[in-house]
């Protein structure tokens, strides 16, 4: 019965850079360690990678090599923890920025040989709208949209939204308020990004919730460490944790959309078995 567990997969994304997705990402990952769950975050930003130097890895092997046959995706991974585990991206390499179609399906079914080890994989897009990220974004089963308080993070989050539901029907999204002053700073976010896709879009939102501004946040991403390691009892690692749960309680999808996803296979395997 456990080959058709299927995994949850969630895309942390936000249109512009600087809104804080790959503290998010690591940070809900290691959160849902505490939980029990066992995760696998990839780093897509594939060009540029951040998600080790933020934990002071130092990878051997990346995403590129997988893409080029020299080993396969379990010999790349980096263990954090006995919950986590990274794939990690090149740094500085162009051609990894725009991969084929055919690249990012083959990249995508290559996670096929981790599926049993894992209960959630947490995918740390790039910024912007690339193909890259779209692909990504379309082969998850949840969308976590990131938004700070800037004008242009509302826009470019509202961009991407658009896009995600013009081009690819896409229409249900979970947006997350980071780096806030206040708990109504946050739903205020929220509320911007709503009254404009309310107003033009056929989409949902569900606001689940907002990380505080901390100074430790800082502090950690000079260490090198997650803050929710570095300082477990701060307000941001608190928010954190109650991200995580929420997360944590989402429903994990059965049924398969219609496009090239994440351990699409198994999902299929587990309709088949039921009929």
């Amino acid at each position: 019965m456990n080959q058709h567990k299927p995994v949850k997969v969630i895309a942390v994304t936000g249109g512009k850079g600087g809104v804080g997705k790959t503290n998010v990402s690591v940070n809900l990952a290691l959160a849902l360690g505490d939980l029990g769950q066992r995760s696998i975050l990839m780093d897509a930003d594939l060009g540029l990678a951040n998600v080790d130097v933020m934990l002071g890895l130092r990878p051997k092997r990346t995403i590129a090599d997988v893409l080029n046959g020299d080993c396969g995706l379990k010999d790349i991974l980096l263990e954090v923890d006995d919950y986590l585990s990274i794939v990690p991206a090149s740094s500085g390499t162009q051609e990894m920025t725009s991969l084929s179609a055919h690249e990012h399906a083959e990249l995508i079914h290559a996670f096929n040989q981790v599926a049993d080890d894992i209960d959630v994989l947490i995918i740390d897009t790039a910024a912007g709208i690339s193909e890259s990220v779209v692909s990504f974004v379309k082969a998850a089963q949840e969308v976590l949209v990131v938004v700070c308080d800037e004008p242009t993070s509302i826009t470019d989050a509202y961009a991407l939204i658009k896009l995600l539901n013009r081009d690819y029907k896409m229409t249900r999204f979970r947006v997350l308020a980071n780096m806030v002053r206040s708990e109504q700073e946050g739903r205020n976010m929220f509320g911007k990004l709503l009254t404009v896709t309310d107003r033009f879009l056929d989409v949902t939102l569900q606001y689940v919730g907002s990380i505080p501004y901390d100074e430790n946040v800082r502090k950690a991403v000079q260490r090198q460490v997650a803050v929710l390691k570095a300082f477990p009892k701060s307000k941001v690692s608190l928010a954190y944790r109650q991200l995580a749960n929420k997360v944590n309680g989402w429903p994990v999808q059965s049924v398969p959309r219609g496009h090239l996803e994440f351990f699409v296979e198994r999902l299929v395997q587990g309709v088949s078995s039921t009929d």
